[in-house]
């Protein structure tokens, strides 16, 4: 109920999204990393084990290292600058 009040939305709409019945927008990308904390890119992240606050390093594990990094970057800026136009 917090991060839906946080991200400006309703609870239900948060819920689809936990289940995978709904993909946020860029723009509530952007909301929850900001509501939550953390980079927006940390939201694709795998857990590690049961360790529920561990994210692996490995983010889009099939793409080159160097690819993953500039994919991480440009969803980052994309994010900031729509934030910034509110």
């Amino acid at each position: 109920m917090k991060l839906a009040e946080r991200c400006e939305s309703s609870a239900s709409y948060i819920g689809e999204i936990e289940i995978g019945k709904k993909f946020p927008s860029i723009e509530m990308i952007g909301k929850i990393a900001v509501a939550l904390r953390i980079e927006p890119y940390h939201l694709f992240m795998e857990r590690i084990d049961n360790d529920k606050d561990a994210l692996t390093r490995d983010i889009y594990p099939k793409l080159p290292h160097p690819l993953k990094k500039e994919l991480a970057n440009q969803i980052d800026t994309a994010i900031a600058t729509i934030l910034n136009q509110y």
